[in-house]
């Protein structure tokens, strides 16, 4: 994969004022002038942003003949960091696939036809706002494709938080972060505080997906640090249909760690599915 600083800097912003404070967030279209071809709309982790991708989402989109719209969330990369001293409260991830997302989706006028055609591409904390935002519009989107998505609260899911504290602020992975975020404490903190909040210990938004009608796949690897496979075995409950793909040798990031198996799992979803 190329580096990002690599890359022509093809990046967007735009102003979002609907919520309690007005945001810019950094977007980007990937194959822009596909103007026809269906929506893959990327959804990044808890520590992600447009440049922590790389050139993925630019393969994947290249595979499915979509375009792709990736964008930083507020906090994260370029858009606008977190207030001094703001923590976001254990709804954040609501908030991001129940107000945030449809406002961007309205700020680029990305209407209802589109949006009906519309693929959501997350990866684990992306992944659990894919699947909060499906619940919430249920035709507001074809299907999703998800990886290491998070549905309830694992002792290991807060371990593996805990450690990723220490490492931040005892290593160089804050000088690390620091190619993909503008704030990288805003980033990071807003991420770790959230997800180390006491009360976030009984977050669980497994009956609250149960609404979700359109095709659904979920990639999680055997390895990963942060979650256990019955995180897909939840959500296979609570949605029936869903497919699972469940990777040996693969880690949190399966896009990085089965790059091949995962491109040939989504092609092969969104092909069965495509209208």
């Amino acid at each position: 994969m190329t580096d990002p600083a690599a890359s022509i800097d093809t990046t967007r912003f735009i102003g979002l004022n609907g919520g309690a404070y007005p945001v810019r967030i950094e977007y980007q279209w990937l194959n822009a002038e596909q103007a026809d071809a269906p929506i893959a709309l990327f959804l990044h982790e808890g520590l992600g942003s447009i440049a922590l991708w790389k050139d993925w989402p630019q393969m994947l989109c290249d595979r499915l003949n979509c375009r792709g719209l990736v964008y930083s969330r507020p906090g994260y990369g370029r858009s606008t960091p977190r207030r001094p001293g703001e923590q976001w409260p254990v709804e954040f991830l609501h908030r991001q696939a129940h107000d945030v997302l449809p406002a961007l989706l309205d700020a680029l006028g990305i209407g209802a036809e589109e949006r009906s055609r519309m693929w959501l591409i997350g990866h684990s904390d992306g992944g659990t706002i894919a699947l909060l935002y499906a619940s919430a519009f249920p035709e507001a989107l074809a299907g999703l494709a998800i990886m290491a998505p998070h549905v309830f609260v694992e002792p290991m899911t807060v371990e593996g938080i805990e450690k990723a504290r220490i490492t931040y602020e005892t290593t160089s992975f804050k000088d690390k972060l620091r190619a993909y975020h503008d704030d990288v404490d805003s980033a990071f903190y807003g991420w770790n505080d959230a997800w180390l909040n006491p009360a976030f210990l009984h977050w669980d938004i497994t009956e609250e997906i149960t609404s979700i009608r359109q095709p659904l796949l979920v990639i999680q690897g055997y390895d990963d640090e942060y979650a256990s496979m019955l995180q897909l075995d939840k959500i296979k409950s609570a949605v029936d249909h869903a497919q699972l793909v469940k990777l040996t040798q693969c880690r949190h990031s399966p896009h990085r760690d089965a790059t091949n198996e995962v491109n040939d799992a989504i092609a092969a979803f969104v092909r069965t599915h495509q209208s």
